[in-house]
């Protein structure tokens, strides 16, 4: 399974990550589009977006992901 850089692709997904604050959710997002990780990390502030491709026997998925504050004010997109 490696990155696959183009706008073309057979399946999108789109992902909103909540939770609460510190949990772990823009360590998540930075992990699965640049291979990162960060001990310390700030809170989000707002929204961060991101949209990784990787390539799967000869299918490309695309991933829209966008990773939510943890404050109160967002809660309005926690289910």
């Amino acid at each position: 399974m490696g990155k696959y850089v183009d706008d073309c692709y057979d399946y999108l997904f789109k992902v909103v990550l909540t939770g609460d604050s510190g949990v772990g959710k823009t360590n998540l997002l930075s992990r699965f589009s640049k291979n990162q990780f960060h001990i310390e990390t700030k809170p989000t502030i707002g929204l961060e977006f991101a949209a990784p491709s990787i390539k799967v026997d000869d299918i490309i998925i695309k991933a829209q992901i966008w990773d939510t504050a943890g404050q109160s004010r967002y809660i309005i997109f926690k289910i």
